[in-house]
């Protein structure tokens, strides 16, 4: 059973304020920021490795072999404070919902320090003077310190995509070329053909 990717409910969010409170406690703004990088690297790794994924959800490997795992995997690759809350889930089984706890952490501390994360996706990469145009143009926007993680998205044709929490703005010229499908598609559409007939249909009498 894979990790729930759910939104985050009131036992998420319990968790996540507990996170937050101790980890500002220990270290301020730093110390929150590093702890919901880490975390949400261990999330990235569940995704991309399903094996990994298996393991930290699964209900057949015991609570104690996990525990022994987690701490010779993230012993030296994570901070301590990371480490002490992956067992904890582990020990009150609730590993599995690591992703909406995480989701509601990542909630909080946006609403602390006035930050925002976005997802930008392109079609191929953007160079780091785009990336900073985009970011100070959001930044604008927002009115937020924004965090810009680029992706890149092959089955793009071109434009950008950007995820705003579970807000999805798409630009890309794929989306374009859909919308004009469906406005051909539905009663304006004749009006377009028509228009479109109409100039063929001229610039052939002028030949």
């Amino acid at each position: 059973m894979p990790l729930i990717e759910s939104q985050p409910d009131a036992l998420a969010r319990v968790y996540a304020t507990s996170l937050f409170e101790l980890a500002e406690a220990k270290g301020g703004r730093e110390k929150v920021e590093k702890t919901l990088g880490e975390l949400e690297e261990v999330i990235e790794l569940a995704r991309r490795d399903t094996r990994f994924n298996e393991f930290l959800s699964s209900r057949v490997i015991s609570a104690k072999a996990r525990d022994a795992a987690l701490s010779k995997i993230f012993g030296r690759a994570t901070t301590g404070l990371t480490l002490r809350f992956l067992r904890l889930l582990n020990e009150k089984g609730r590993l599995g919902v690591l992703i909406p706890i995480v989701t509601a952490f990542d909630s909080i501390v946006q609403d602390r320090f006035g930050r925002v994360e976005v997802d930008v996706m392109t079609a191929s990469p953007v160079d780091a003077d785009a990336l900073r145009a985009i970011k100070d143009k959001l930044t604008q926007t927002l009115g937020k310190d924004v965090i810009v993680h680029p992706y890149t998205d092959p089955a793009m044709i071109g434009g950008v995509r950007l995820r705003i929490g579970d807000q999805l703005v798409d630009a890309s010229v794929a989306t374009r070329l859909h919308k004009l499908r469906d406005r051909l598609g539905d009663s304006g559409g004749a009006e377009i053909r028509a228009r479109a007939s109409r100039i063929i249909i001229e610039d052939s009498g002028q030949n």
